[in-house]
């Protein structure tokens, strides 16, 4: 491990040298986009056309780092984590019902990513961020064994600091011309030679992983047309006026699909290959989006012929336009991590440096990948409270899933066992005497109290379906080494996609669900839990965390941080907040700052959603199709059906529709598909605690989102290692649905009294989500 590399001085080039290296590099990099991409295929070569408007200021990214003065010396700096927005949760009077909403009606937005210009023409922001490889490389040739994963998902070395980027794709075919002008928008420092490919080229039968039609670079001409593109400088252009997917080319019209593969490169040491900003690396591939002529940036899957993109179909986007793409490069293990797909180009950078602090170690500082590698975060080295539960927020939530399978006896110290009385006083419930809120089970001092919690046995059960189908249900029976407290919950933390979109949907809409359910003849209620916002008191309706007792991401953050990572936050910026003390919030110094906690919010709200595997993909005749994609529509057609007529979706609405206030503009006007009313049912006394969250008494769950549930399997590292419900008893979806009790009997009644092949259906259903 070592500390941020000091910067190496360089000396300034002669303008003699500077122009050689720079001719040399775009030769280089344009060599290597054509051969290593499989590109070419005629055509006019782009034309370098007179410069545009420039939009509106608030889309435009600002460059944190001066320009340099020659574009190969440029300024070796951490760029710093973006300030703090001014725009915050409102305390505004509260509506009708008692509750203040997040965000007021008028909220602006933090970044424009389309508009239409007074001319017709349509402009799009589309942000990216370097990966190592190809969206359609496997770990092996497609006609080759199963050797591994690719590449593409990946988060490469020092991926959080000067390498994200954008593109401002200005389609004047709307406005009835034939012209795309797109723009690179450099986050910081300098990038030198990035190559840009267009339109896939599947007229081509041998193009498979990659191979594109058109490859060019992006002309500045402040630099006599070279591509060296400069954070806070809308100068690197590059143009086209036909459709490179047929042969001859086309006039471009709206609909027509065209494939985006940037390849950035930073400015660089030509001896080492390594970036003279930071000495990390220099040469990336990024993400491969859809761009859809007069309609704007679309998540696509692969048809025939050859995995050719295709948009998805609207019913298969979980998170509306924040969907993630179908993958191929067999990375279902990541699918978790990947940013909406919809998102801009300076929330791209939010993205990165919030995702950074979620794999940092707040007691060494090292990031949870490439530790030998990346940077130490300085800043929070020793930031980690006397006892606590994990180094990084990354350990529960595995790969930004659930919290990893205990095993019989080891400490459940990537969950959370809450604690605590059944009494609530200013939203909160009281604290037990010896833990606090929840059990923190690691500790610094070698001398500390073992206060360590393991799983001692499991209760077992076996329930009869009506066809004679047996099925074991499990219960966890928890052993304390310290005291054993009067009111225990144990919880597995959940995945972490999507929680933006679950901010956006309208407070509104989630009370009318409650009113409209108090008449339901199936027994379905369905509360709306009302919560205190820690901070400005007021009062909100709940929406995360297993009761819903959390109002925003903010709040779900801030409470993960004090409590789990012992990590002060202006949320909680004492440690005395996770004991239940009353004035826990007088201090003046947290471990986090303002800046740093939004980073960790905006990262979370950023995360997408995988689209729902439901169609086949068009794999090449004579290729293994990849296990995620062996999926069969008609059974899951038929297993949503089944879904709604045994009534789960009473609770698990299966569409909402976010508002129009959230600070995020890629989180408005979304139709999402998240399969949860945001609501806290009574499940029954079998699932019951003995903890209040608000106004969530013991047997009252939150619906619990289905989005992704599909992908589980995966993400934790087979079947064997995902769990289901609060406290992980079940090891299936089926034992889940069998724990269903109170209002959810019915449904679970129905589920029983199904034939084998309509209950396999359902389930087909629910992992395709």
């Amino acid at each position: 491990m070592k500390p941020f590399p000091a910067p190496v001085p360089t000396p300034a080039p002669s303008a003699t040298t500077a122009d050689a290296l720079r001719r040399a590099c775009l030769s280089i990099a344009l060599a290597v986009a054509l051969a290593a991409c499989g590109g070419g295929g005629g055509g006019s070569t782009p034309t370098d056309s007179a410069p545009q408007t420039p939009p509106p200021a608030a889309s435009t990214p600002v460059g944190t780092d001066p320009p340099p003065a020659n574009p190969n010396d440029p300024p070796k700096t951490i760029p710093p984590i973006p300030a703090p927005d001014t725009i915050q949760p409102g305390t505004s009077a509260p509506t009708a019902e008692g509750y203040v909403p997040l965000f007021a009606a008028g909220t602006g937005l933090n970044e424009q990513i389309q508009w239409t210009e007074p001319d017709g023409t349509l402009v799009t922001m589309m942000g990216s961020r370097t990966t190592d490889r190809h969206a359609r490389e496997r770990g092996e040739a497609w006609d080759a064994p199963d050797a591994g994963p690719g590449r593409y998902f990946t988060f490469p070395t020092f991926y959080f600091q000067n390498r994200t980027f954008g593109l401002e794709i200005r389609d004047e075919v709307p406005a009835g011309r034939q012209k795309i002008t797109v723009y690179l928008h450099v986050n910081d420092g300098v990038f030198d030679g990035t190559t840009f490919s267009l339109f896939r080229n599947i007229q081509n039968p041998d193009v498979r992983d990659y191979g594109w039609s058109l490859n060019y670079g992006f002309n500045n001409p402040d630099y006599g047309n070279k591509p060296i593109c400069i954070a806070g400088k809308r100068t690197c252009k590059m143009d086209f006026n036909s459709n490179w997917r047929t042969d001859p080319h086309s006039p471009l019209k709206i609909g027509d699909k065209i494939e985006l593969a940037p390849a950035p490169r930073l400015t660089r040491d030509e001896a080492t290959g390594r970036a003279l900003i930071d000495n990390g690396g220099s040469r990336y591939y990024s993400f491969e989006q859809l761009y859809v002529v007069g309609v704007g940036m679309r998540p696509w899957y692969g048809i025939a012929p050859n995995l050719d993109s295709e948009p998805l179909p609207d019913a298969t986007l979980l998170g509306g336009q924040a969907s993630v793409s179908y993958n191929y490069s067999e990375e279902p293990m990541r699918v978790f991590q990947q940013m909406a797909n919809n998102i801009g180009i300076v929330n791209t950078k939010r993205f990165v440096t919030g995702r950074r602090l979620f794999h940092t170690s707040f007691k060494d500082g090292t990031h949870s990948e490439h530790d030998k590698d990346n940077p130490i975060f300085t800043a929070h080295v020793g930031q980690i409270g006397p006892r606590y539960q994990q180094e990084r927020c990354i350990e529960c939530h595995v790969a930004n899933g659930r919290s990893p399978v205990p095993a019989i006896g080891a400490k459940l110290d990537a969950m959370s066992v809450l604690v605590g009385g059944t009494t609530v006083t200013d939203g909160r419930r009281a604290a037990d005497a010896t833990y606090g809120l929840n059990v923190q089970q690691r500790a610094l001092a070698a001398d500390a109290p073992d206060h360590g919690v393991s799983i001692q046995r499991y209760e077992t059960q076996t329930r009869t379906l009506p066809d004679g189908t047996k099925v074991e249900l499990v219960k966890p029976v928890l052993a304390f080494k310290g005291p054993v407290p009067a009111a225990v919950s144990l919880r597995q933390a959940p995945q972490v996609i999507g929680m933006g979109l679950l901010e956006a949907v309208p407070e509104a809409d989630i009370v009318a669900a409650a009113a409209r359910n108090q008449g339901n003849a199936d027994g379905v209620r369905g509360l709306v839990n009302y919560v205190k916002d820690p901070e400005s008191g007021v009062v909100r309706v709940g929406r995360f965390g297993w009761k819903a007792a959390k109002a925003s991401l903010r709040h779900q953050a801030g409470e993960a941080l004090v409590n789990d990572l012992s990590v002060t936050s202006p949320v909680y910026p004492n440690r005395s907040c996770q004991a239940g003390g009353t004035d826990c919030r007088k201090s003046a110094t947290t471990d986090l700052t303002e800046s740093e906690l939004q980073s960790v919010t905006h990262y979370l709200a950023l995360i997408g959603v995988p689209a729902q595997r439901s169609l086949r993909s068009g794999f090449p005749a004579g290729v293994r199709v990849s296990p995620e994609h062996d999926v069969d529509p008609a059974k899951i057609a038929k297993g949503s059906a089944l879904f709604s007529q045994v009534k789960c979706a009473a609770c698990h609405t299966p569409e909402m529709k976010t508002g129009d206030t959230h600070p995020f503009a890629e989180l408005r006007g979304q139709t999402i598909r998240p399969y949860t009313d945001l609501l806290v049912h009574d499940m029954g006394p079998e699932l019951a605690d003995n903890l209040t969250e608000g106004k969530a008494t013991g047997s009252f769950w939150r619906t619990q989102p289905l989005w992704g549930i599909g992908s589980l399997q995966w993400v934790q590292g087979g079947a064997d290692k995902t769990r289901y419900l609060h406290d992980g008893r079940a090891r299936t979806l089926t034992e889940a649905i069998l724990w269903h009790g109170g209002e959810a009997t019915k449904s679970r009644t129905l589920f029983e009294a199904l034939a084998k092949d309509d209950r396999d259906a359902l389930i087909a259903f629910l992992q395709s989500l």
